[in-house]
């Protein structure tokens, strides 16, 4: 498919990227029913992970065969999909080169394990072997562990660029100072994009912010410079500003179980602000297919 000058422009921002990463970014931005626009949706299904099996997939039992998310990815016309490495495996001969892929790089579960840390469960030779466009890692700003995961980030994330592959920084703020409100807080999450561009993400994945403001000394800089976040749309035209001046593709989170008249709210905040586009998961695949699919079709309608 010839290149769009959206794209093209997009691609401008990468500056020091290789000519691998800008074609594997290429490949999902020209990809499904967005293809060429600069927008994206990605259905993302690490949840087994984070939630356990039946939280995941006893609303939609069909959720328990690994196929049935390739399908409902291609079937929907998303831009890519992104999986831990099992799910990514069990499918990705089937449908190989039908859908852009993203490999999960880290994961965390509600055994007993640390509630702010990940698991490094995959490899970038497992990304390359299944032929994945790019790798996928969790940070948590704020936890007693972040340092560590950023460490992890920056060793998994120049392996995957020599090689070709783009990386997507799943950002998501929480322990230390960070308060349960403050995980959306419009600061927080303007933070967490920026921390993830320092760290040189291609895409950032955040929370969609809220307009409460969780460190009182950041308050003032708010207020002192008339910095806009009354509405949705202001609020991720902040969070995109934070982004090196929306020069980093931003894609916001579908989070937990909504509406279909609440998520297209968030939607049109989302493009009106000058989003990037959606990573919609449990909104998706813990609904009848045919559901999905209908509001998927809604999501991309909106985006394009």
């Amino acid at each position: 498919m010839y290149r769009t000058e959206k794209v093209r422009e997009i691609l401008s921002w990468y500056e020091g990227e290789t000519p691998g990463v800008k074609s594997n970014l290429s490949r999902l931005l020209m990809h499904g029913k967005l293809g060429g626009t600069g927008r994206l949706v990605i259905l993302p299904v690490d949840q087994g992970f984070e939630h356990g099996p039946v939280r995941s997939f006893a609303p939609n039992p069909a959720g328990y065969d690994p196929h049935y998310h390739y399908q409902l990815a291609i079937d929907a016309g998303v831009s890519g999909y992104a999986a831990p490495l099992g799910l990514l495996e069990q499918g990705a001969d089937s449908f190989a080169g039908e859908v852009p892929l993203i490999l999960k790089m880290n994961s965390g579960n509600l055994l007993g394990a640390a509630a702010n840390d990940q698991a490094v469960t995959a490899s970038v030779a497992d990304a390359l072997r299944l032929g994945c466009v790019g790798i996928g890692f969790t940070i948590y700003p704020g936890s007693d562990r972040c340092y560590d995961m950023l460490e992890e980030l920056r060793d998994l994330s120049l392996q995957a660029k020599s090689r070709g592959l783009i990386t997507v920084v799943w950002s998501y703020p929480r322990g230390g100072k960070v308060t349960k409100e403050g995980e959306t807080a419009v600061d927080v999450v303007a933070y967490a994009a920026h921390m993830a561009a320092l760290m040189g993400a291609t895409i950032i994945k955040v929370k969609l912010p809220t307009e409460h403001v969780d460190h009182a000394d950041t308050r003032s800089s708010y207020d002192n410079h008339a910095v806009a976040i009354s509405d949705a749309a202001d609020r991720v035209r902040h969070i995109m500003e934070a982004a090196f001046a929306g020069k980093r593709i931003v894609v916001f989170s579908g989070g937990a179980a909504k509406t279909r008249d609440e998520l297209m709210d968030e939607v049109k905040g989302i493009r009106e602000g000058g989003g990037n586009g959606s990573i919609i998961g449990r909104n998706s695949f813990q609904r009848p297919k045919e559901e999905a699919l209908k509001l998927l079709d809604e999501i991309i309608s909106v985006y394009r």
